[in-house]
């Protein structure tokens, strides 16, 4: 198991759980899951703001440039409706994009509704740190991030958390261990340290 240490920034964007209004279920759905997928000491920086394109934005430059985090996750904003702005705001500070990221949560969620194809998500790459779109609902959060399973523990669709260790290898980022069977990480075999 990696004792290196990794810096994983989340942000739950929410109007209304940002002033108060609700308790903001993302921030704590992301802990959970990730406590139990990653096998690496973390630190995490968090921030809970609102719908507002310009903060979203110095959020996500700040967790990269100032915090140094290696792993940047959001929830909230995806959707179509005039206040969700994630995705223009993630957009607007990347140096590359990962479609892929966007492309497969879209797949697995359409498992359970039509809608969606209405979402958003996207991923990208600034300096060293990858930064992903999740959606807003912890149910969601924990399906894209874990993939699904049929009744006999088959894969029906591969959760986006299995490339992610191997992405922030190749942008540079420390070594991330996953605990298996809880979360299995793919990458090559040129890539994979040997475990003890």
């Amino acid at each position: 198991m990696s004792e290196e240490k990794i810096r994983i920034g989340l942000i739950s964007v929410s109007d209304r759980a940002s002033s108060g209004v609700y308790t903001d279920q993302g921030l704590p759905s992301l802990r959970q899951w990730l406590d139990s997928a990653v096998a690496n000491p973390i630190e995490y920086v968090e921030k809970l703001i609102p719908d507002e394109q310009k903060i979203i934005e110095e959020s996500l430059i700040r967790l990269v440039d100032h915090d140094q985090c290696d792993l940047i996750l959001t929830t909230g904003g995806t959707g179509p409706s005039p206040r969700d702005v994630t995705p223009e705001a993630t957009l607007a500070i990347a140096e590359k994009t990962m479609p892929g990221f966007g492309e497969q949560m879209r797949q697995i969620s359409l498992n359970f509704v039509p809608t969606a194809i209405l979402s958003r998500q996207v991923a990208v790459v600034r300096k060293q740190a990858l930064i992903i779109n999740l959606p807003g609902q912890p149910k969601a959060i924990k399906e894209t991030l874990e993939g699904l399973k049929n009744a006999e523990g088959g894969t029906i669709a591969h959760g986006i958390f299995a490339a992610v260790p191997y992405c922030i290898d190749l942008i540079g980022g420390p070594y991330i261990d996953c605990i298996e069977p809880f979360c299995n990480a793919f990458r090559p075999k040129s890539a994979r340290r040997n475990k003890n």
